[in-house]
């Protein structure tokens, strides 16, 4: 009997051996497989820090492969050119990815899929990214959910699939096509002397979200409910890295969430919301592309938004420098960790869209070139939810006062004392590796006064509500 011909598995954002009915299908039947990651123009289109995390991601990926028997293969140019090149050379006859949902994989994996099946070659994408397909939740009359909670109570009861095992047998090929390496590639060039600082705030890899999920799981999802907005505890998964990279699924924290929830933890229900608001984010973004690229409720389209990014004001907000503490310690823990406390990135976007007054895609593109946590739809969807101009977007009228913010949710001031050096007689490490992270451009040093706020609070909130006044929102 011939031994049958190799599969290419075509890895993208799913940096896992388990739970990967991709590399299942690819393995199926004992064939061979090749792993292949492609740098293409969506890849080299990243944001700085996101392209840096993902060259870390590959790197660790390609060490657990190894440890499987299998390398990685590394190429770069159009991946139509690049799928079709390593089938002639290595004589594969089918191909499997993982299912990606915005516009722009959406083209890209179609025309892969045309071109290689016009070959005869066996193209299929496979789940694992979401939990729920966009195109499978419906409402009553037939259309896609515009707001959560109704999306929510939808999918709440469905099935998840249970998550997949690591397969039992993974075969290398007789011989490995040639392969570009990842230094070269230099991904994380952008991130100069920040990746020295970012470096020990990342969780690299599967086994490492796997502990992340189950340290979670036993100590802290029972007091989720509260803890998630307290901006200086240890209270949330930080999953969201893992996850945007698919260094852990959805469906694997559902389950281990649902099982919290069988064992009577208060907060795991809270959590299995938040999985599913990410998953909403991915709904809409299917449905209304527009989301990630313009206001999705069309009437903000007239609303006099600064849209220059140049700006004294947007310049101080980037740099943690409005003068407003929580504001600026939530940045200043973005520059230093690669993320940012959930309930910090709402007090942040406010201040930009109502207080400053700008457009919500000056912020959604400096989350894109900042968070190693980066996401198309999370971000797009909490951007515009914060600005009010998205689906199930906060009211136009509610303006987050980051002062009361503050008073409720870093009581003691310790979140703020964390980030902040200015000011202070003795600075936390964590304020004065702020300094250290950013660009070196920016002059700004641990000496210098703290700033007066370049918007009051209560003036930027009268006067966003001024230009709010008189609109049909």
């Amino acid at each position: 009997m011939s031994k049958p011909a190799p599969a290419l598995y075509w890895v993208r954002r799913d940096l896992r051996l388990s739970d990967n009915a991709a590399l299942r299908a690819a393995a199926e039947g004992g064939r061979p497989v090749i792993p292949v990651f492609i740098r293409d123009s969506l890849a080299e289109g990243l944001g700085t820090a996101p392209q840096w995390r993902l060259g870390l991601g590959l790197g660790h990926f390609a060490e657990a492969l190894d440890g499987k028997g299998l390398r990685l293969v590394l190429r770069s140019g159009d991946p139509v050119d690049c799928l079709q090149a390593l089938v002639r050379e290595t004589g594969a006859e089918a191909v499997h990815w993982t299912r990606a949902y915005d516009p722009d994989s959406v083209a890209r994996d179609k025309a892969v899929k045309a071109a290689l099946e016009a070959q005869g070659i066996t193209a299929q994408s496979h789940t694992g990214h979401l939990m729920f397909q966009p195109w499978t939740v419906e409402t009553r009359t037939g259309g896609y959910y515009k707001v959560y909670t109704p999306f929510w109570k939808a999918v709440r009861g469905l099935a998840v699939n249970d998550p997949l095992p690591v397969p039992a047998t993974l075969k290398a090929p007789a011989s490995w096509p040639d392969s570009e390496k990842l230094d070269d590639w230099r991904l994380g060039a952008g991130m100069r002397r920040g990746a020295r600082v970012v470096r020990p705030y990342v969780r690299l890899g599967e086994r490492a979200a796997q502990s992340r999920l189950g340290a979670f799981m036993a100590s802290k999802v029972a007091d989720y409910g509260r803890a998630r907005d307290a901006v200086a505890e240890d209270g949330t998964s930080c999953l969201s890295e893992n996850l945007s990279l698919g260094e852990i699924t959805p469906a694997q924290c559902w389950h281990a969430g649902r099982r919290a929830m069988e064992e009577g933890k208060a907060g795991a229900e809270t959590f299995l919301k938040e999985l599913v608001w990410r998953e909403f984010a991915y709904h809409l973004m299917w449905h209304s592309p527009r989301l990630l690229t313009g206001n999705w409720r069309e009437d903000w389209d007239a609303f006099p938004w600064n849209e220059d990014a140049r700006l004294r004001e947007v310049r101080a907000w980037k740099q943690g420098r409005t003068g407003v503490p929580f504001v600026d310690a939530a940045m200043r823990e973005m520059y230093v960790t690669g993320r940012m406390h959930n309930r910090a990135r709402m007090i942040v976007a406010s201040y930009l869209t109502k207080h400053l007054m700008c457009h919500w895609k000056i912020g959604l593109e400096w989350f894109e070139d900042c968070l190693i946590d980066w996401d198309p739809a999370s971000n797009a969807l909490g951007w515009q939810w914060s600005a009010g101009s998205g689906p199930d977007a906060a009211p136009y009228f509610r303006v987050f006062n980051p002062e009361t913010q503050a008073e409720k949710f870093d009581s003691e001031g310790r979140y703020r004392d964390r980030w902040i050096a200015e000011g202070r007689r003795t600075a936390t490490e964590t304020a004065l590796s702020y300094f250290d992270a950013i660009p070196e451009s920016w002059p700004i040093s641990a000496r210098d006064d703290y700033p007066e706020p370049i918007v009051g609070v209560k003036e930027g909130r009268e006067k966003a509500l001024a230009a709010y006044q008189g609109r049909d929102f």
